[in-house]
């Protein structure tokens, strides 16, 4: 399935959500290092509700640890200022999705890292600064998936 890689979160709920959205999709969920927060904070505990247990989640001390670990085909950098609509990508099981953090985004040297495949945007209205983390996660996870026929998924009559 996919992966979901957030780099450097600072806000636990949205983490907490991204837990939960890779335990219902089958995603796996990928954080760097420095996190915002630590892994019994509260508020990412009641997002994540008792989807921890369910979702493969694993902490990366450092970017280059997570490449190491996932050894990438394919990273897709979700970024205000991508130039792909998420919608032209083609997705691929495996493909990672990486997001940053959610005061500054991807660094400039993330998103331009050489193994970044294409930098992605999610259409919003003029003016505005960004979408929430966790929903952004949550729509280009979907979108992917999608296009995959929603395998080993439940369709609910």
């Amino acid at each position: 399935m996919f992966r979901i890689l957030f780099h450097t979160p600072e806000i636990p709920g949205n983490t907490g959500n991204a837990i939960r959205l890779a335990a219902i999709t089958g995603a796996q969920l990928h954080l760097v290092e420095p996190l915002g927060f630590d892994f019994s904070d509260a508020k990412l505990r009641r997002a994540g509700l008792d989807y921890h247990d369910l979702a493969v989640v694993t902490v990366h001390a450092t970017l280059e640890a997570a490449w190491e670990a996932l050894a990438p085909e394919r990273v897709f950098a979700f970024t205000s200022d991508g130039t792909v609509p998420y919608t032209d990508v083609q997705y691929k099981p495996n493909d990672v999705l990486m997001f940053g953090r959610e005061s500054t985004g991807l660094p400039a040297n993330v998103k331009n890292d050489p193994r970044v495949t294409a930098r992605v945007r999610l259409p919003m209205l003029p003016a505005l600064r960004s979408l929430n983390l966790a929903n952004a996660a949550s729509i280009a996870v979907f979108e992917a998936w999608r296009q995959q026929g929603f395998t080993g998924a439940q369709m609910v009559p």
